[in-house]
Parts: structure tokens; sequence; C-alpha cells
């Protein structure tokens, strides 16, 4: 039988109550399609940074090196200053493992709200490719003068061409593959980033033209997609962006299809390990009330299934969550209005594989 090795960090709060729900299912979906997940755990997270100092030894990053899939519940902990986690763990693998790809479907799930009037599921499903290594968030710039009249700052959104190419492929080969309405969709400034967007649309339209002509290519302006998303959300397939923009177009991409408690995300290298979560925090309140929604990590799961191959694993788990919301029998997103609690969500779910 085969077997893949996944690295659970389960983090903080309610982190690791999602990830027992999430390793419900994806299990129940392994056992159906014959093959094994064994699982090696990782304290990562605020307690152990309280306790030692660490954030992610060197050490345990070289051991994440050699799975199959990293699995994370949540990192935040409200006694450890914002930043040091995120940059400490989530920043550091990221980059560590070359996880050039943010892969954020938006994916409106039946009997979940969505507060874009007059859409429903079969408007909502479309898929975001985030650039996730370069760009503006790779700190290069600096600050002069700083605390005087003259003060001065600079944030520099660079990009090399090959950094350029292998997102723009990893998302017209996503539109080849996912095979519904085959368009990609760049979204950048190119009127007023015209040396950064100008390299991103000439690498779109060649790629599509000598090696994907049967995948439609278009363009937006960031703040048109903006408006386009909760105008029309059924115009789009894949949409591939750099690594600012990505940021703020999901976010906006999570609220239309309901909010974070289904929202998932993936932080891909298409060549090596891949770490898969739910975009919510660790919402450290819930902690141990078994209230929290676990759907985004178990969404999550079936997007870790996906990459590592087993595609019809993954196809269950979606089927799975879908049948659950549409059997009315989970009333609500948010945490303590489900009408359950965080375990009979994922016994629900598992149940349905």
């Amino acid at each position: 039988m085969k077997s893949y090795r996944i690295a659970m960090l389960g983090g903080d709060g309610t982190g690791p109550e999602v990830l027992r729900e999430g390793v419900k299912v994806i299990d129940a979906a392994a056992r159906k399609h014959g093959f094994k997940l064994e699982y090696q755990d990782y304290d990562l997270g605020g307690e152990r940074y309280l306790r030692t100092g660490e954030t992610c030894p060197d050490s345990v990053l070289e051991e994440l090196k050699t799975f199959d899939a990293i699995y994370l519940g949540a990192i935040g902990h409200p006694e450890v200053k914002p930043g040091i986690l995120e940059l400490g763990i989530l920043l550091k693998i990221r980059f560590a493992l070359d996880q050039y790809i943010n892969l954020r479907p938006v994916k409106l799930y039946p009997n979940v709200y969505t507060p874009v009037k007059d859409k429903g599921p079969e408007d909502v499903d479309f898929v975001v490719v985030r650039e996730n290594t370069g760009g503006i968030y790779t700190g290069m710039g600096g600050a002069a003068m700083v605390g005087t009249r003259g003060e001065i700052a600079t944030q520099v959104m660079a990009y090399t061409r090959p950094v350029v190419e292998r997102c723009v492929r990893y998302a017209y080969e996503y539109a080849k593959k996912r095979n519904k309405k085959n368009m990609l969709t760049l979204v950048h400034k190119c009127n007023v980033l015209t040396h950064v967007g100008d390299l991103w649309v000439r690498v779109h339209e060649e790629m599509g033209t000598t090696e994907y002509p049967d995948i439609k290519r278009d363009y937006n302006h960031v703040d048109a997609c903006t408006m386009w998303m909760v105008k029309s959300p059924e115009f789009y397939d894949v949409i591939v962006t750099s690594n600012l923009f990505g940021d703020i177009i999901t976010d906006l991409g999570a609220m239309v299809q309901g909010g974070m408690g289904v929202a998932a995300g993936g932080n891909i290298n298409p060549e090596g390990v891949s770490m898969f979560e739910p975009i919510g925090g660790s919402a450290p309140k819930y902690t141990g009330k078994n209230v929290i929604n676990p759907i985004a990590c178990i969404c999550a799961g079936a997007m870790l299934l996906e990459t590592i191959g087993e595609d019809n694993a993954a196809a269950a788990v979606d089927k799975a969550v879908h049948d659950a919301l549409a059997s009315g029998k989970i009333k609500d997103m948010g945490a303590g209005r489900m009408g359950m609690g965080t375990t009979e969500v994922g016994d629900l779910i598992a149940s349905l594989i």
C-alpha cells in the first residue's frame, strides 16, 4: 500500500482542534482509496516560543524537507508580539522550502451565506494562483533619516523573469487540469507599474501563445478585479497574480465564498514540499470549547491530497463537504453557531466519504 509522510503543525489556539478533524476526514478518504497517511507532530508555535525562545529551529526545517507535505492548524498566540511567529515559522518555512505558489480556491458551497447579492454556488467557483516568494514582500528597500521631517522609506517590487515564468506556467497548467472554463486571467496594474507589470503581461501572452493556445487569456487591472469579483464572480476560472495583489484579492475572495470558516490555502512547491492550512487565525478565545469551524482545515486537507497526486481522494473530500453542507445539518459557518460541535462536523463529513 502506498504511503505518504505528513508533518503535522497544530500550532496555536484552535489550530490543533481543526487539524484533528482534518486528519479524521483525509484518513477516511485514504482508507477508501487505498493508501496510507503517516503523521509526525511538531510543536511549533507560541507555547514553544514562550518556553524556549525558538520559532522554527534549522534542525526542524531540515526535517520538514523530508516529508511529502505539511498540514498546519494555525499560528498566532496572544502572548507573543505579532510578527514573531509569522516571520519565524510561516515565512521561514515558505522561503526555505521555496513554496512559490499560494493556491487559494474560492468556492461557494450550498447553504453557505455570501454577502454578494443574488449569487449562489453555481456563480462562485474559481481559483487564485498567487506568486508567493517574490515581489514587494521580499523586503528589498530601506529607510533613511527616520524620525525626521525628511524621512524616506522604500519598498521595492522586484521580479525576475524566471520567477514570473514559473508562477504563470503553474497557473496555465492548473487551468488546463481544472478543465472548466479553460481561461487564465492575469491580474496586475500594468498601466501604473509599467516595468514589473509589462514583464507579467509579456510572459502571460508569450507563454499562452506558444505553450497553451487552448487556454483563453484575459487581463484585469487589480482594482477592476475587485469590482468584478463582487459583481460577476462567475466570470472567473483561474486568476494568476503577483504577491501583493494576490494577498489583497484572496481575502476578498474568502468573503465572497462565505468567510474564513470555509477558506483554505496551500503554499506550494510543485517540485518539493508544500504546506496546507485554513486561512482563519488561531482564534484563541474559542480554544478547547469544541465550537470552532473545521471546514476550512478539512478543505485544506483536500488540497493536500490533490497536490500529492491523490486526485480521487481529494474529490471525495470535496464532495463530502458539499454533501454535509447541502444536508442543512450545519447551520452556520461561525464559531458556536454551527448547530453542532467541531468534532461533530468532522464526524459528519468523514461519514460521507
